[in-house]
């Protein structure tokens, strides 16, 4: 189970980079989001990888799951998905302004 889960979150890490690297805006957008998914994965798995297991230790239960990393998590998911929003709207408004997605810090008479 956490070689599979590591494998994920490699995959995951991996396309997000890639993904990033690209001169565009939409995969740019699409990598960031792919890198927040893995570091959330992460987070999340950081308590313990056990199925079936309740968040909260009490008096007759031996094996728990740490319930930090879920609340952590569930807050990088909401403050990621309101930064996607102003990402998007970003990249939305330099399309509309220059009719091109592409992503450069060069002008356009110098190479």
């Amino acid at each position: 189970m956490e070689f599979l889960i590591a494998s994920a979150i490699g995959v995951m890490t991996a396309a997000g980079i890639y993904l990033v690297l690209r001169l565009r805006t939409f995969p740019v957008i699409l990598g960031i989001s792919l890198l927040t998914y893995a570091v959330n994965v992460f987070l999340f798995t950081s308590g313990r990888v056990v199925a079936g297991a309740p968040p909260v230790l009490r008096d007759d239960i031996n094996t728990y799951t740490d319930p930090l990393p879920q609340a952590l998590v569930l807050t990088a998911i909401v403050i990621s998905f309101g930064m996607t929003a102003v990402v998007v709207m970003i990249g939305l408004g330099a399309f509309l302004g220059s009719d091109d997605d592409h992503v450069d810090d060069q002008p356009e008479g110098k190479v």
